[in-house]
Formats: C-alpha cells, structure tokens, sequence
C-alpha cells in the first residue's frame, strides 16, 4: 500500500441476480453495499433481476453505457444448475475477460469451502471501460471476494499494480 497516494472513491453499481430475493432479504447484495460503502466507495445504483441472460444484460447495457459507474459487481446466477445464466449474460458484453479473478476467487474459495469451489463461475472483465465481478449468491461468497480480491485492487494505493490506475486507459483503441 503506497499511502503518499490518495484514496479514490469509485461509483459502483450493484446487481443481485435471483429469482427469489427482494430487497427485504437480499443478504449479499446487501453485504456488498455495505462492504464498498465501508472502504469508501460510492453506491451508485442497486437492482435485483431473475436470473434470466436477457433482463440481465438489459441492466448491465444500462450501466455500461454510463459514465458515472466505474464498477459493477453482481451477486448470484454463477452455479451450474439450468437456471444459473450469470457468465452467459455477461461474456457477451465484455471487451475484455480478466481470467485471473476467476482463478484466484476458487483458489480462495477453496481455503474455505474445498472442491466444492469447482462450481463456482465468478468471473470478471471490462465492458465500455466499465470493470464487472461477477459473485456466487452467497454470502460468504460475495464477503471473501470484496475483503480478500476485490478491494485491494479498486484502490488507487496498493502497489505493485492495481485495477483503478488503468481505468484512463480502459478505452484505448
């Protein structure tokens, strides 16, 4: 952590992904809301879907295409059951897939909930200079991604790289 830098607050958008949540008992969109709040990110916006590749992108497209939103994590919709639909609705967006978050978030998923890990989709890209995680359902899931991936990469101070530095550069052509 290089703390001459200062700290940059981003806007995050939030999607829970289910056929069966509502925002009485969306526990890890709930939980990522409070975890980026807590390390100084802003809320941008929040949403529930069913899981459904269609309505998902109908967000996400939305999110994209604004400016204001650097960062979109979505929870749910992940699994390997007919109704989990999460990857095939986001990879079609993506400009660019970053493979390792999927690979270290099974890594550490596999310290806490061995093999069972290997159901797990996570994945994450950039679309339209807009970052995208993608989060099992779960709450442990979502808490063991942001405090252990996620955060230290969207801030400006961790060293030697991190994700936040890259963002005037996303668009390039």
């Amino acid at each position: 952590m290089n703390e001459t830098r200062d700290f940059i607050p981003l806007n995050i958008a939030v999607l829970t992904i289910s056929d069966s949540r509502t925002e009485a008992d969306d526990k890890s969109g709930a939980l990522l809301v409070g975890l980026l709040e807590a390390d100084g990110h802003k809320l941008a916006e929040k949403s529930i879907v069913p899981d459904d590749k269609y309505g998902i992108r109908e967000v996400l497209s939305r999110w994209i295409v604004n400016e204001e939103i650097t960062v979109v994590l979505t929870t749910g919709g992940t699994g390997v059951t007919g109704r989990d639909g999460t990857p095939e609705a986001v990879e079609p967006l993506l400009d660019k897939v970053i493979n390792g978050f999927g690979e270290m978030f099974r890594k550490i998923s596999y310290d806490t909930i061995g093999t069972s890990t290997l159901q797990s989709r996570a994945l994450a890209g950039v679309a339209n200079g807009t970052y995208i995680f993608c989060l099992p359902g779960s709450s442990g899931a979502c808490k063991d991604g942001w405090t252990k991936l996620i955060t230290t990469q969207l801030d400006y101070r961790t060293h030697p790289c991190n994700l936040v530095e890259l963002m005037p550069r996303l668009r390039e052509v």
